[in-house]
């Protein structure tokens, strides 16, 4: 066997072992979801037998007993609502002040920049209490937060896609008539299709995962989200319901994990696309 290959099948199997690893902690929460929780903690590494298997009683106690759909259903909500606005906004503003060259238009790059430097730490008691003021603390209002955290993320790399769109398609296109506004959503925002579907992929999993924000801001009397809702099974003097607290983390995890799958041959076409583009 020649040298590349033995460091082909060296390297294939590091890596699956690295695989198997890095997947591991979700499969013991996922056989851990099926136990009966007063075994979980005595046996966490072992497979539910029929003395310990406990069926969907996790599942059900915590849809039940803690309100799990309707966290899933507002989560939902937030995070699709907070990623289109972004989407949406982010690229236009990007595609302006790329196109656009001033020192206003300079000014707003540098600060979108600037933002992702800035530890959430800084402003979190700040934010919380004006978003409580301006009547933000509802899911509708945390969109308009998450627009603002998750913008500078979102420019930076809109920026860096539209700088490789040729300037005579929309040259083209405004000679055909085209308003600047009809031009971008006709004609750069399908161009831009791949670094859509990355920062997608990025701010969903920010959102959807995202326990501090949600925690800060909303009501939670009235809305909770599942990483919230998660956080509430542990209750006082120290009693946790463990049952409960892997059958929801496997159901939140799901939806990330059926998104990611279905969006992951656009995020390869994505990146061969930006590796090609001049």
């Amino acid at each position: 066997m020649k040298r590349k290959e033995k460091l082909s099948w060296a390297g294939t199997g590091l890596f699956t072992f690295l695989s198997i690893f890095y997947i591991l902690p979700i499969i013991i929460v996922l056989y851990n979801s099926f136990k009966k929780k007063s075994y979980i903690n005595l046996e966490p590494f072992t497979l539910p037998t029929e003395k310990t298997f406990a069926g969907t009683e996790n599942y059900l106690n915590a849809i039940d007993q803690y309100g799990l759909l309707e966290a899933v259903g507002w989560t939902v909500f937030i995070t699709v609502g907070s990623v289109l606005v972004i989407l949406v906004c982010t690229s236009m503003c990007a595609w302006y002040i790329t196109r656009v060259k001033n020192r206003f238009t300079k000014g707003v790059y540098l600060l979108c920049v600037f933002s992702m430097v800035v530890p959430f730490q800084m402003v979190m008691f700040t934010l919380s209490l004006v978003a409580d003021r301006l009547g933000l603390n509802t899911p509708w209002g945390i969109i308009i937060i998450y627009l603002g955290f998750g913008a500078g993320l979102a420019v930076f790399m809109f920026c860096g896609f539209v700088k490789s769109i040729p300037i005579e398609i929309e040259e083209a296109a405004l000679i055909d008539g085209c308003s600047p506004l009809r031009m971008f959503f006709s004609v750069v925002l399908p161009i831009m299709k791949p670094t859509y579907i990355s920062v997608g992929i990025l701010e969903t999993m920010w959102i959807w995962n995202d326990f501090l924000l949600p925690y800060l801001v909303l009501d939670t009397n009235k809305y909770k989200t599942v990483s919230i809702i998660i956080q509430y099974m542990k209750g006082s003097f120290g009693r946790v319901d463990m049952g409960a607290i892997m059958a929801a983390l496997i159901l939140a995890v799901i939806p990330v994990v059926v998104f990611y799958l279905s969006c992951q041959k656009h995020i390869i076409k994505g990146v061969a696309a930006g590796a090609v583009k001049g």
